[in-house]
């Protein structure tokens, strides 16, 4: 099957660094996964009244609402909400933006995994409430 020594050393240096690629890029992914885990993303609304925090899925995990939001009807209180939240959303994937073109560079793997979670964080834009 081999034509020399020197073809069959030349494939198991190519098997090599073939392996070591992966194991690279699997170390990698582990530590991306890790770091997106551990991030937020925090947004205020324009006015201050309103505060969000999302986790790394994007899910709500804390909301602070000033005093002030006494003084506005609830549909728009409701309505800053939804757009805070938004805007939460918009600084988490800022952030896993950076620390995935950090961790795995600028390349096809990167636009995929960013891609992921625009999609995620962005899926339900636009669709009223009641339709959810």
């Amino acid at each position: 099957m081999w034509a020399d020594d020197a073809a069959l050393d030349a494939a198991g240096r190519r098997l090599d660094e073939w392996e070591s690629s992966l194991a690279e890029r699997a170390l990698r992914a582990k530590t991306l996964a890790a770091m997106a885990r551990a991030l937020t993303g925090t947004a205020r609304s324009p006015d201050q009244t309103v505060k969000v925090t999302v986790d790394s899925a994007g899910l709500l995990i804390d909301l602070r609402l000033d005093e002030r939001v006494r003084d506005h009807p609830a549909a728009s209180t409701a309505r800053q909400i939804l757009a805070t939240i938004r805007a939460a959303h918009a600084n988490l994937l800022t952030q896993l933006n950076e620390v995935t073109a950090t961790t795995l560079g600028d390349d096809a793997s990167t636009q995929a995994v960013i891609g992921s979670y625009r999609s995620r964080l962005t899926g339900d834009e636009g669709r009223d409430d009641a339709d959810r």
